[in-house]
């Protein structure tokens, strides 16, 4: 179960113990949102913020590797039998296309119900106002559900001890919904709001505390 300090902060932010916690993310990237409901939300962040390393390694990616790549990719598209080569490309141009007409016709990305104005959407536009990290930590109560962010780039879940609440919904606003036993490492739940609006979470941390949320939900 989660560790001391993370059960004394939840209690503490709660005024009561939590019935059940875990640490969980959106686990796939947040879809683009139209122009204009992203300039009506604030313009937020849609991606978490990385460690500088990641851009330097990222700048030297660019600048290196990827000269070397085109420079062997030139050099195959000069030897005999380039013309196979094209029908890869081709099978790829198809294959990608065929990706970008998927995620049309899913404008949610599998990641929520694909409306932005429902409460589901305008939760993923708010997602990194919260927090800089990806990680949130939703507690369930006997009548609420509520999400606390801590205000870190980077956390362990198994010490944070700086979370605040940011969101909660009594249950006949929200309610979490999952299947328990599900394998671990690819587990993931959904909070589906009284609008119809669903919004799905995965990346659970803590084994034990994702076994027993997923119990206390499915039950």
């Amino acid at each position: 179960m989660a560790r001391r300090a993370v059960r004394r902060r939840a209690r503490k932010v709660l005024g009561e113990d939590p019935v059940a916690v875990v640490w969980c993310e959106v686990a796939k990237p947040i879809p683009v949102p139209p122009k204009d409901v992203h300039r009506a939300a604030g313009n937020g962040r849609l991606k978490s913020r990385h460690h500088w390393l990641l851009y330097v390694l990222g700048t030297l990616f660019f600048f290196v590797v990827v000269p070397m790549m085109l420079l062997e990719r030139a050099g195959r598209l000069l030897e005999p039998g380039r013309r196979s080569g094209r029908s890869r490309t081709s099978s790829a141009a198809r294959g990608a296309g065929a990706a970008a007409s998927a995620r049309r016709d899913d404008p949610g990305g599998g990641v929520f119900d694909g409306d932005w104005s429902l409460a589901a959407g305008q939760s993923l536009l708010r997602w990194y106002g919260h927090s800089p990290s990806p990680k949130r930590l939703v507690m369930l109560t006997r009548d609420r559900v509520c999400v606390a962010a801590s205000p870190r780039r980077r956390l362990s879940p198994t010490k944070a001890d700086d979370f605040r609440i940011v969101v909660e919904h009594p249950f006949s606003e929200a309610r979490a919904e999952g299947e328990a036993g599900q394998p671990r490492g690819f587990a993931t739940f959904r909070l589906r709001f009284a609008d119809g609006s669903w919004l799905e979470l995965g990346r659970l941390a803590e084994p034990d505390d994702a076994d027993h949320f997923l119990r206390t939900i499915g039950g």
